[in-house]
């Protein structure tokens, strides 16, 4: 097997924890997006009806009002001129709500196909197995590997994958790098299912 040198191994685990702790960073601000999300179309919503009933008023106003002078008449046309430009800020801001609503969306739909993989089965390639648990190739938090209780085993795969034949594609790769004794498992619900047929 080949030897993968420690220095190499930490800056992937750093790399790898680094990645992680963006993802959370954008769990959350995904979460606190939403909250304001809900909080802008609640004031959309009332800054609306509100736009609205005062746009009815104000045409109701001149329409009543419009026999007057001229004058008066030049003071509805400003009013309902200052109420259209207060109507073309909120429709500004809501195409900006709409456009933050549609990248949260991306990034929201990103996260539940994370959540699905979790629960749905998996294919990982097993590279090497150990009797103590106290190695530091790989720490729990990285995405990208496996480390599973095999009786009497502890288990450390590389990769997952949806498909068998993805995994299968890939301990191709690592038996051709010298990981001649790599093979894929399915995994569901962090425990392994079975040992899949090589080929």
């Amino acid at each position: 097997m080949p030897f993968i040198e420690e220095s190499d191994l930490l800056e992937l685990h750093k790399d790898v924890d680094k990645a992680q702790i963006i993802n959370e960073r954008l769990l959350d601000q995904i979460k606190f997006k939403n909250k304001d999300l809900k909080k802008l179309k609640l004031q959309r919503n009332i800054f609306g009806g509100i736009t609205a009933a005062i746009l009815l008023g104000i045409f109701g106003l001149w329409s009543y009002f419009s026999g007057l002078t001229t004058s008066a008449n030049f003071k509805n046309e400003e009013i309902l001129s200052e109420a259209v430009d207060s109507l073309d800020t909120f429709r500004t801001r809501i195409s900006n709500l709409q456009k933050q609503n549609r990248e949260l969306s991306l990034v929201k739909e990103f996260y539940l196909a994370k959540e699905f993989l979790d629960k749905e089965t998996i294919y990982s390639v097993q590279v090497k197995s150990f009797v103590d648990n106290n190695v530091t190739l790989a720490s729990e938090a990285l995405t990208n590997t496996l480390f599973v209780k095999t009786n009497p085993f502890y288990a450390y795969s590389l990769g997952t994958f949806e498909t068998l034949d993805e995994a299968q594609i890939f301990r191709k790769q690592l038996v051709n790098m010298g990981f001649n004794d790599a093979f894929v498992a399915s995994y569901k619900d962090g425990k392994r299912l079975k040992i899949e047929d090589p080929y």
